[in-house]
């Protein structure tokens, strides 16, 4: 199973249209656009193996954050289970 949080495009390079950097919340990565040649700078994307599979809307995107944060919260109040 995998867990994918949304990313946003903060640059494309003029050279080539398909090459991206995206912030995932201060984690910067390089992603693919090939698939997705309707996103811009500014657009939520869902990034797998370094390539932008689908363009969110800004709402559908904070709306996956937020329970991105509340599962990170609830794993940190968990105490860690004994060995």
């Amino acid at each position: 199973m995998c867990l994918t949080v949304p990313g946003k495009i903060v640059s494309v390079e003029s050279s080539d249209p398909t090459a991206a950097t995206v912030d995932f919340g201060g984690v910067v990565r390089r992603a693919n656009l090939i698939y997705t040649p309707e996103a811009r700078v500014g657009d939520f994307v869902i990034v797998q193996a370094g390539f932008a599979v689908r363009v969110l809307g800004a709402a559908e995107a904070e709306e996956a954050l937020e329970y991105h944060r509340e599962m990170a919260a609830t794993a940190q109040a968990s105490p860690t289970p004994v060995e």
